[in-house]
């Protein structure tokens, strides 16, 4: 995860705020797809996250040039009203964390848990929808996956969710078996 996305109270009195509104709205499924898009588009380009993480840029600057960027999206009016918000207040160093703490109070409302994925490969749609189906039975909630690719597992996955981690690496159970070996 990108550190930018690190929560910061500030982000998370604002998430907080957009989160209510949209709830009492009725729009939270839409304004949680508009943050997934932000998010998403923000990942997708470093030009774009230096350009909103900058200290250079006044708020209302980074703001028209996300909603320009942004404009394919189709924001709903609450999610403009919050950016215009942190905006406003020259918060828009704090956007990043203002993801996070939102995308975590809609999973707690849903009844999502985060899971990351370590394979040594990357899965296919199939594995990955079979892993989601898992993991909904094993934890009694369904799970947003994220996943991540590292060759030097060799093989199987490493799950974590939350502070628990399911290692089922290749790499783990060969170093296991190197350890027992050394001491025998």
């Amino acid at each position: 995860m990108n550190d930018q996305y690190r929560e910061t109270e500030a982000g998370e009195r604002y998430a907080r705020a957009a989160f209510d509104l949209a709830q009492e709205g009725k729009v939270l499924d839409k304004v949680h797809g508009d943050v997934a898009n932000l998010k998403a588009l923000l990942n997708s380009s470093a030009e774009l996250r230096t350009f909103v993480a900058s200290q250079v840029y006044k708020s209302d600057i980074k703001l028209n040039g996300l909603l320009a960027v942004a404009k394919s999206l189709k924001l709903n009016a609450l999610t403009k009203k919050a950016l215009g918000v942190l905006a406003a207040n020259g918060r828009m160093d704090h956007l990043f964390p203002f993801i996070t703490a939102f995308n975590k109070l809609y999973d707690a409302e849903k009844g999502i848990v985060s899971a990351e994925v370590t394979s040594a490969v990357a899965l296919s749609d199939a594995q990955l929808e079979g892993l989601k189906k898992t993991l909904a039975k094993t934890l009694g909630q369904s799970a947003e996956i994220s996943t991540r690719v590292d060759p030097a597992l060799l093989g199987g996955l490493k799950v974590r969710v939350g502070s628990r981690l399911f290692d089922a690496s290749l790499k783990t159970k060969l170093d296991s078996l190197k350890f027992a070996l050394k001491r025998a």
